[in-house]
């Protein structure tokens, strides 16, 4: 099964080190989430991976192979910062992109036509795109990712300023191309978009790749969180508790963290007993929110520090899934 390969991809830019060994893989008919916080290396990964930028060191492979020039022209791709020309239509742009790819002037036309159509802006083909608001913009700027029948999908926040409409339209839109064979490579900030849609989630911090794998592979890494409802309870009553930390507290309500210790959640359940009665006591699962908070606040580098650091004992476990994913 063919496969788009990030191996140990360095980037620097004087003393500051934009990538640190980035590798993951994303197979034929998957959907990987490329999430981070700003500054992360996201976007210069995708860089690298079209061509845009060069890496210091590192390879990107499809099928097995270098993703040459001719490769790429196989490649799908939308940067975070729309590349369409503000003054052209919609669609003479897109056929003459199409046509950039070596389609032929009618499959050209016969593409665009589907697109537009597929992504709601058929009636504004005869628009400047600078007419345009930022949703259809970003519609338009998929369509060009796509009127080409690329091999493989690599989309920079593709999700950015849209509607929910416009969400599940795309959404859909990246599910079909998955489910043709192509894989798909996106980054978002939007973690609920990302954790519904995805297949796998990479998370990156300081330029390496911290976290890999489907999103109950990366909570089977988290520690293990309870929600108390205990209405008696006074304010705090749990911040003290050894070996717990209180995640988050609403109204009567509060979810603890505990230790992977057997009966670890019996002493919050104790403890919350002692306050009156406990209208719910029960596992909580993490969401990619939570899971991409602890990961990327973990030992965190100063925002003027190069990334030189050495993997924590939790994130050494995230990061041997990423290498062997």
């Amino acid at each position: 099964m063919p496969m788009l390969e990030i191996d140990n991809l360095s980037k620097s830019y004087g003393p500051l080190r934009a990538l640190d060994s980035m590798s993951f893989s994303v197979a034929s008919g998957e959907i990987f989430g490329f999430v981070g916080s700003n500054g992360a290396g996201k976007s210069t990964t995708m860089r690298i991976a079209l061509g845009v930028l060069a890496a210091d060191s590192g390879e990107v492979r499809w099928d097995g192979a270098p993703l040459d020039v001719a490769a790429r022209r196989t490649v799908g791709y939308m940067p975070e910062e729309r590349g369409l020309y503000p003054k052209m239509k919609v669609a003479d742009q897109l056929v003459y992109l199409a046509r950039l790819h070596g389609m032929s002037a009618s499959d050209a036309r016969a593409a665009m036509e589907h697109w537009t159509e597929k992504l709601g802006v058929a009636a504004r083909r005869d628009s400047d795109v600078q007419t345009l608001s930022l949703g259809n913009q970003q519609r338009v700027q998929l369509a060009a990712a796509l009127v080409h029948d690329p091999e493989i999908l690599v989309l920079d926040e593709p999700f950015s300023g849209l509607d929910p409409v416009a969400v599940d339209v795309m959404s859909g839109v990246l599910r079909e191309k998955a489910d043709q064979g192509a894989p798909v490579v996106f980054s978002s900030h939007q973690l609920e978009l990302v954790e519904h849609l995805c297949d796998r989630v990479g998370i990156i911090r300081a330029g390496r790749m911290v976290a890999c794998g489907t999103v109950d592979e990366l909570r089977s890494h988290a520690a293990p969180r309870w929600l108390v409802d205990a209405p008696g309870a006074a304010p705090g009553w749990a911040d003290a508790l050894p070996g717990a930390r209180v995640v988050s507290t609403t109204g009567s309500r509060t979810v603890v963290e505990v230790g992977r210790e057997p009966d670890a959640e019996q002493a919050v359940l104790q403890a919350a007993l002692a306050t009156g009665t406990v209208r719910e006591f029960a596992p909580q699962r993490a969401s990619l929110t939570d899971l991409f908070r602890d990961v990327v606040s973990a030992e965190a580098p100063s925002e003027d520090t190069p990334s030189t650091d050495t993997p924590t004992k939790t994130k050494r476990s995230f990061l041997s899934k990423g290498r062997a994913a």
